[in-house]
């Protein structure tokens, strides 16, 4: 039983190639500073701004990255994504240590704006560099392994992150932007740009594949949409949830990082396995649904009177398994209808409807939240989970 689960693991691991391997080291030391965004709104509370205050400052955090997101979609289809990649990572060091400095909110809704720009160029970028380095049979796999980097980094920054904050909020922007830098060295020093194949060089000889405009497929664009709700629900987890954890249910710094720590090790574990025995068995569609409505029940069970800590690990498990069911497999689909003309468009708004639901959703749910309480949020959060898994399901049911 033992040999049979250790083999399992080793092929989940196997076959992929060295620079989706180097992408991912990349991402998880530039992850491993995930700390200002858990602990933002805690932070500008500490600052003396209002839960309504810290919202709207994520909502400028995410048109950033919603114009950051398409401007680094055309530079990548344009430069390639090895340069993207590299001067998001550098700016995006300098920013967050910025950001730390100034406490005016003008300053930290310009410099937030002027941050989240600069480092969500670099997610199409690399999205569209996982794709180029791997093989159609395991693109899931190499999508997720990216995922795991970020998991772990995330798992790192998260519980590193609740234990500097209590010490001084300051040491969270001085880390992120000292990894972001960090990242940016190891791509100039190991990953060098991938030669254009003879193919690229003379693209007339190739044999035509889908050549649509992602901003003409509608498929795709409906896809689009209900990831903007998902998404929306989705980053309540790391903005009004640890909120509610510390004000409503009492929590402590530490014991939120705790539990956003444990999310990002249960996805180190178990995700990279899960995919290796779902992937290519044309069931993408229930998969992305059942993570909607894991996710919207953990949403729900906020709402349990009385919520102790062994109940917080509860709705965390839910959360986590929904994102390991719906994400990767979302990610599978935008990269199957496009090819390496259109990769950055199809990658720029998929990445732009993350933004654009981080633009909306903090800020919506922060405003809902201040005005009605939380309970109320989240049971809204659950309904729109499901009703998003449902027609997830319907849309991806349907081949085209």
């Amino acid at each position: 039983m033992f040999s049979s689960s250790l083999r399992t693991y080793r092929n989940a691991y196997t076959g992929l190639s060295r620079s989706t391997w180097l992408l991912s080291l990349i991402m998880l030391i530039n992850r491993s500073g995930t700390m200002v965004v858990p602990f933002m709104t805690l932070y500008m509370r500490s600052l003396g701004y209002s839960v309504a205050d810290a919202g709207l400052i994520f909502g400028v955090f995410g048109a950033g990255s919603f114009f950051g997101a398409f401007v680094g979609g055309k530079l990548t289809d344009k430069l390639g994504s090895y340069p993207v990649q590299l001067m998001a990572l550098l700016g995006g060091g300098i920013l967050f240590m910025v950001l730390g400095q100034v406490h005016s909110y003008k300053w930290i809704a310009i410099v937030t704006f002027a941050l989240s720009f600069v480092n969500e160029a670099f997610r199409p970028a690399n999205a569209a560099a996982i794709a180029q380095f791997s093989e159609e049979h395991n693109r899931t796999r190499s999508y997720s392994l990216n995922r795991l980097a970020i998991n772990l980094g995330w798992a790192a920054g998260s519980a590193l992150g609740g234990i500097l904050a209590k010490i001084d909020y300051q040491l969270l922007f001085w880390v992120d932007g000292f990894t972001n830098i960090s990242a940016a060295l190891v791509l100039y020093f190991f990953l060098k740009p991938k030669p254009k194949t003879e193919k690229e060089i003379h693209p007339a000889q190739e044999l035509p594949t889908v050549t649509r405009s992602a901003y003409q497929d509608k498929q795709f664009i409906f896809f689009i949409l209900l990831t903007v709700l998902f998404a929306s629900c989705f980053f309540q987890m790391f903005t009004n949830m640890p909120i509610c954890m510390k004000e409503d249910l009492h929590f402590g710094e530490p014991f939120i990082g705790f539990l956003m720590a444990i999310s990002g090790i249960i996805i180190a574990l178990v995700e990279m396995v899960m995919v290796y025995k779902l992937e290519n068995k044309g069931r993408d569609a229930i998969y992305i649904a059942i993570g909607c409505l894991l996710i919207g029940l953990g949403f729900i069970l906020l709402n349990v009177p009385g919520l102790a800590r062994s109940g917080a690990f509860g709705l965390i498990l839910a959360l986590t398994f929904g994102e390991i069911l719906s994400m990767p497999f979302m990610n599978s689909y935008w990269t199957r209808r496009a090819n390496r003309t259109n990769r950055g468009q199809y990658a720029a708004l998929y990445t732009m409807a993350w933004s654009l639901a981080q633009t909306i959703g903090p800020a919506a749910g922060a405003e809902l939240a201040d005005k009605q309480g939380f309970p109320l949020l989240w049971w809204i959060l659950g309904g729109v989970c499901v009703l998003t898994g449902y027609l997830f399901y319907r849309l991806l049911s349907f081949k085209r």
